[in-house]
């Protein structure tokens, strides 16, 4: 969607939007059936590309974790116990969260799972509304991204403690 005068214009297939979602580049995440927003950049932590989802450290409150409890008996989530999350306005399923997991993806337990395909996302600096799936989130290591913002000046520092007795 584009800012034009006093209406939002949709765009979905605007070529001047890169694929990858840049660090540090603000968007809001949107159900894809009401528009409503569900959460933003500043609260991703990571993608999961195997299932077609971005980890959320939060989401806003018109996101509903289901009552009810599911679970999962073949594929990449095998063994786990989850909750759907729906749009409070519309109801659409946009995600899901793990409750229970087995030992390789207990990282992901209570994490905000939002399913990429459910949603679209309005990036701040184009105002541009994109399909979320055609995006990806894979964030740089933390050792990158301290040295591209103080590259020259970096120098780990030794902590020493005394202890007493």
């Amino acid at each position: 969607m584009e800012f034009d005068e006093s209406f939002i214009v949709e765009r979905f297939d605007d070529l001047s939007i890169s694929g990858a979602a840049e660090q540090g580049q603000l968007m809001t995440f949107h159900c894809l059936q009401c528009n409503t927003i569900l959460a933003d950049s500043l609260t991703v932590c990571g993608e999961i590309k195997s299932i077609d989802s971005i980890m959320c450290i939060r989401v806003t409150n018109d996101v509903v974790v289901s009552e009810a409890l599911e679970s999962v008996n073949k594929g990449v989530m095998t063994n786990c116990i989850y909750s759907h999350l729906k749009c409070r306005s519309c109801s659409y399923v946009v995600g899901r969260v793990i409750h229970a997991a087995p030992l390789h993806l207990t990282a992901i337990r209570s994490i905000f799972l939002l399913n990429k395909a459910m949603m679209s996302s309005y990036i701040l600096d184009s105002s541009s509304m994109v399909k979320t799936s055609s995006l990806s989130f894979d964030l740089k290591p933390l050792q990158e991204t301290v040295n591209e913002v103080n590259p020259n000046n970096f120098r780990p520092t030794t902590f020493r403690f005394m202890v007493t007795i």
